[in-house]
This record gives structure tokens, sequence and C-alpha cells, in this order.
């Protein structure tokens, strides 16, 4: 097992890396002059002397092999640069977004692993009924519905009906739509006062696919272990089906859903632009997107360092908990012997 950890840990050294070279390649490669965009923009007359000094703050006027060396030798050492629009350091934003991904991630998480494996083990035990049917027809219905129009949808149901305007809903059915709350949060992601009422709809949406996914797979591996040896041999046995069920085929069954789970994780951490910015979530995901149209390459490189790390950090705890919902899985054993 250490060995194992070990070179997942090494393998995160060329992902980085990749990845990061990847951004930093692509950035000089599109349209435009990220000098000019730094400046005020391509469609003013800027003073060629402004546009040396720009060159000359950001590195810009070195050839490229320098520029790129450069940017790795800051970066070891955590340092990753000030923004090109607003001047204010990338670590700064990354400490100041960052909680507020992961806070929306792990109630997305929450939702999916509560809603998606009870009603994909509910469909599973019940197969071919009513439950089962509607299962099946709601979770590919969710599926099917882009993010950015569910959100659109949440925030009419619970943010414009509910209004005086309209049907005078009790407050507690009134969410608000944008950004974060006044209050504050307790044990880190524990909403406080009416912080809730601008968590719930960004994570329902951010949660809304994964869910219906995770559901779909619980209820076909459930299938899969029922029909298993062991299981007739547990029931063979003389114990209860509830035994049977919850202490001998959920956990084989949740191993292809907690790998699911896990990815997910990783990716709502940085992926949720969409959601983020229906409902103007100040986390990773809407500063990624801005980065990309303001061409702000520090910004860009320093928050997908960031969800890179936690992706691949996520992805190695995920495999390592492998062993614990299957005990015949023992990483790393094979090629130790």
């Amino acid at each position: 097992m250490p060995s194992y950890i070990i070179r997942r840990v090494l393998l995160l050294v060329p992902t980085v890396f990749g990845a990061l070279s990847f951004l930093f390649i692509l950035f000089f490669t599109l349209p435009g002059d990220p000098v000019d965009l730094i400046a005020g923009g391509s469609d003013r007359t800027i003073d060629p002397g402004v546009l040396a000094r720009i060159e000359a703050r950001y590195g810009f006027d070195d050839p490229l092999h320098e520029q790129f060396a450069s940017y790795w030798k800051r970066t070891i050492q955590w340092d990753l640069g000030e923004s090109f629009q607003t001047r204010r350091s990338v670590n700064e934003i990354l400490g100041e977004r960052a909680p507020n991904s992961v806070r929306l991630a792990i109630w997305a998480l929450i939702i999916e692993i509560v809603v998606g494996i009870s009603v994909g083990l509910i469909s599973a035990l019940r197969r071919y009924s009513i439950r089962d049917k509607l299962t099946t027809i709601g979770t590919a219905t969710m599926s099917a519905i882009p993010v950015f129009v569910l959100g659109f949808i949440l925030q009419y149901l619970f943010a414009v009906l509910p209004g005086p305007n309209k049907f005078d809903w009790p407050e507690a059915f009134r969410f608000r739509t944008q950004g974060l709350g006044p209050d504050t949060w307790r044990f880190f992601f524990i909403p406080v006062g009416e912080q809730w009422r601008y968590l719930i709809m960004p994570a329902i949406t951010l949660a809304s696919v994964s869910t219906a996914l995770a559901a779909r797979m619980m209820r076909g591996s459930m299938l899969e272990v029922l029909k298993a040896d062991y299981m007739r041999t547990a029931r063979a046995k003389g114990l209860t089906d509830r035994k049977v069920i919850l202490g001998h085929g959920l956990r084989n069954a949740l191993i292809p859903v907690v790998t699911l789970i896990g990815i997910d994780f990783g990716t709502t951490i940085g992926a949720a632009v969409l959601t983020e910015t229906v409902y103007s979530w100040p986390g990773l995901g809407s500063a990624i997107a801005s980065s990309v149209i303001e061409r702000d390459l520090p910004i860009l490189l320093g928050l997908t360092l960031a969800v890179v790390i936690a992706y691949a950090v996520i992805n190695l705890l995920v495999d390592l908990s492998y062993a614990y919902f299957d005990p015949r899985i023992r990483l790393g054993q094979d090629s130790e012997r």
C-alpha cells in the first residue's frame, strides 16, 4: 500500500506539468495580443511606450521558452503571480474562491450520495415496479436537461414566482438566486442564518446530472450483485433480506458508484462553470471562465493548478477506498510480490 501511494503521488507531477504546459502554450496561440488587453483593449490607440512598459513588467518581451521557465520557477515556490486585469495576487484570489467552490461541491456531493444511492437501491430492489419506472424516467430526464437550463428553471420557480408580485409564497419557500449570503459558515461548510437560501439552488443544480448518473449506476450495480452466488449462499444460511442486502450486497454494489462519486467531487470543484455563472457564485469555475475571456493567464494557470491537484488527490483517495468496500482488493500487492 505505501508503495502504491508513492507511485500515485509521483504520477501527479507529470499530470500537473502537462496540463499547465498545454494551457500556457495554448494561451500564446490564441488570436489577440494580451498586452493590448492589459492596456485597455485593442480598439484603442495606445502609446507605444505604455505597451513597452507592460511587456517589460510581465516578461512578454522575453522569448517564449524563457517565459515558460520563469513561470515554472515561480510556481514551484507557490508564487502564482498577479492578475493582468486587477493586479491582485492569484494566491489571494485562490484563497477567496476555493472555499466557496469546495462548500458548493460538498453539498452537491451530499445530495448525490443521499439521493442517488437511495433511489438507485430502492429501484433495484423494486425492479419493474412503478418506482423503478419513475426512477428510470426521472434519471433520464435529469441527465438530458442542461445545467444552465435547470438553473434558470429553479430560479423562476423558487425566486420569481414566490415573490409578492406573483403568488406571494411564504418566506420559507423563497430562495436567493445570486451570489453568497451575508451570513457565515459553521464547521466550514454548514450554512448559518440565511446562507442556506443562497446555497440550496446552486447545490441542487450542480448535483442534478451526477445524482441521476449515480442512481442509474447504483441500480445496475445492485442488480448484478443480487444475482451473485454469495448472495444466494447468504440467504441459504438463513440471513434476513435486510442483512443480506446491507451486509453483503451493498458494499460490493458501491464500488463503481464510489468511483463515480469521487470523480464527480473532483470535477465539481473546478468545473462548475455554468452553475457558478448562472447563480453568480464566486468560486473557481466562474473565475476560470472569466480569465479565459479576459486572457488573464496568471489566474487561469493558478486556479487550474489548484483544480488539477485537488482532482488527483481525490482520485487517489477513491482508489484507496476500494480496499475498504471490497476486502479482496489489496492495492499494490501484485507488484510487490
